[in-house]
């Protein structure tokens, strides 16, 4: 297979193996990106735009911080829970340069969500919105976290449009709550309060932990996928090379990025483009679709990075429709299966295709992607340079050319393991570095990837995973019910949608099932749809049987 595969990188013009410079990490990229083009653009929202120099100047501030004013010690946690804003690279890079393992935080989270990943991490600081206050005040106490950074939405603007935006959001929109969390910082108090001059620079190895990126399990339980400088930089380099077909240029791009940073997809393709000198537009709400469009009609955008939902609902909007494509090249889609009939939409709009790649939290993430001269819109496309793949049945035996099999991975973006959880580990990556997806694949004969079902009985809900046991394991203990599974459905709006089949000991409605879960689980993970019965199909060992409701 893997010879097919590299024939078919060969044939569209892509090198099949990538090399890595053994000294490069996260960080040293970062200066060499700074030092080439200091004065270019690099981040963007909200109407803000920081260059490199303003990029790397206030990472060092925050990185002296953490150096001069904490506890903390290279190697220790820091979690950032932020959304889409320039505050977040600033603090993602600042907290590498200080030597910190970055835990990536979603900020829809519960209480019960967070404290369950500040506490699995070990997290001795978070940097944090502040409208995310209460959130944080409910779960901190119970942590180990003892280094709180705040920051408000446009704390990097410049005066007037900080106060202006700062204070609408408090005092207008009252989007901000007060927070009783003893000792927390200001973001801005933290850049003046560090001496720049004085910090000490952090020998980084690439085999060194960058950052914990969280998953769900076959158990319910978010795990941390340990990704290295290594994994990172070589799936910055794979993407690289895959792409190397569009045209794409140091230095001249703009990319629209309504995708959190916090998700791995967006992390690394971000990653990418900040290598290379361009510029990236942070969306902090792509809920928000007017003003996710009012961007792509005030930047001139030349990549779009999104997801199937996404696409259809941009689609149906007149607004969008009216805008300027002429100078786009890319469009990129992961995350969940890209539908024929948002991609048609999106050619017929736009007048350019989508490229769908394929990847997992635990490969740093990309796999595989269709390259420029070769789209396939039903595959997930070529893998990556310098990924071997392999099929194999369910006695782990390789599959033919053309055969049904699970999708497995070796190569230098596979993690090195879920954090301090060596048995879950063991069942992912064998003694010999292969990775099991738990996703069923045929290769073609021309070396493309077709995903043509899931092993496992994770959800996907745009483009978020969403794993029944946590879903079962919080529902069964509301008070009437007496035992539930988590299925998924499809949907044409989200991909899939999530069914809750349900056993209950006295009447229930939905309604009050659905306010119980918000209160428990972030938005996409909240069952919407439920069906009551007398019993549920069990195995004769009393397990609940998904696949029989299915």
């Amino acid at each position: 297979m893997n010879s097919v595969i590299e024939q078919a990188l060969i044939k569209q013009g892509i090198e099949p193996t990538i090399e890595i410079d053994p000294n490069a990490n996260l960080v040293s990229l970062f200066e060499q990106a700074v030092a080439n083009y200091g004065a270019s653009p690099a981040f963007s929202s909200l109407g803000q735009t920081l260059t490199f120099d303003e990029v790397y100047q206030c990472s060092l501030q925050f990185a002296s911080y953490l150096q001069q004013q904490t506890g903390l010690q290279p190697g220790d946690r820091i979690a950032i829970q932020l959304p889409n804003l320039i505050q977040y690279p600033v603090a993602l890079y600042g907290a590498m340069m200080a030597g910190l393992v970055v835990v990536n935080t979603n900020p829809l989270y519960t209480p019960r969500e967070l404290e369950h990943q500040l506490n699995d991490s070990g997290a001795k600081a978070i940097v944090v919105l502040a409208n995310l206050g209460k959130t944080l005040e409910a779960a901190i106490a119970n942590t180990k976290v003892e280094t709180v950074i705040v920051t408000e939405l446009a704390d990097l603007h410049s005066i007037g449009s900080r106060l202006l935006i700062n204070w609408g959001a408090k005092y207008l929109k009252r989007m901000v709550p007060s927070l009783n969390v003893p000792n927390a910082m200001s973001f801005r108090k933290a850049l003046r309060l560090a001496d720049a001059q004085a910090f000490k620079p952090v020998t980084i190895e690439q085999q060194q932990l960058a950052v914990l990126q969280y998953t769900g399990g076959t158990t319910g339980v978010a795990k941390g996928a340990m990704l290295s400088h290594r994994n990172l930089v070589s799936n910055v380099a794979q993407c690289q090379a895959i792409f190397s077909g569009f045209g794409l240029d140091n230095q001249d791009e703009t990319m629209i990025s309504p995708l959190p940073l916090y998700h791995i997809y967006t992390f690394t393709i971000t990653n990418l483009l900040l290598m290379t000198g361009n510029h990236t537009v942070l969306i902090p709400n792509p809920r928000d679709i007017q003003a996710l469009i009012a961007d792509v009609k005030r930047y001139p955008m030349t990549l779009f990075c999104g997801i199937n939902t996404l696409f259809v609902t941009l689609c149906n909007q007149s607004s969008f429709r009216e805008a300027d494509f002429s100078n786009l090249k890319m469009t990129m889609s992961g995350g969940m299966a890209l539908t024929a009939d948002a991609a048609k939409q999106w050619q017929a709009i736009t007048g350019k295709d989508i490229f769908q790649g394929y990847g997992l939290t635990e490969t740093s993430p990309v796999v595989s992607a269709n390259p420029a001269t070769g789209n396939q819109v039903n595959t997930i496309g070529l893998a990556v340079p310098s990924t071997e793949i392999k099929l194999v049945d369910e006695q782990g035996q390789a599959v033919a050319m053309g055969e049904r099999g699970e999708l497995c991975v070796r190569g230098p973006q596979v993690m090195a393991g879920y954090w301090q959880r060596p048995e879950a580990t063991a069942e992912v990556i064998d003694a010999d570095g292969w990775f099991s997806t738990g996703d069923i694949a045929i290769m073609q004969d021309d070396g493309y990837l077709r995903i043509v079902d899931r092993k496992k009985d994770m959800i996907i809900v745009s483009g978020f995973n969403v794993y029944p046991n946590e879903l079962e394991d919080v529902i069964s203990q509301h008070p009437d019910i007496v035992e539930c599974a988590a299925v998924g459905i499809p949907d044409e709006q989200t991909g899939e949608a999530i069914k809750i089949f349900l056993v209950a000991a006295n009447p229930v409605t939905e309604a009050d099932l659905i306010a119980y879960c918000k209160q428990r689980l972030t938005g996409y993970k909240v069952p919407r749809r439920f069906e009551f019965r007398d019993d549920l199909p069990k195995s004769n060992v009393g397990k609940i049987l998904r696949k029989d409701l299915r």
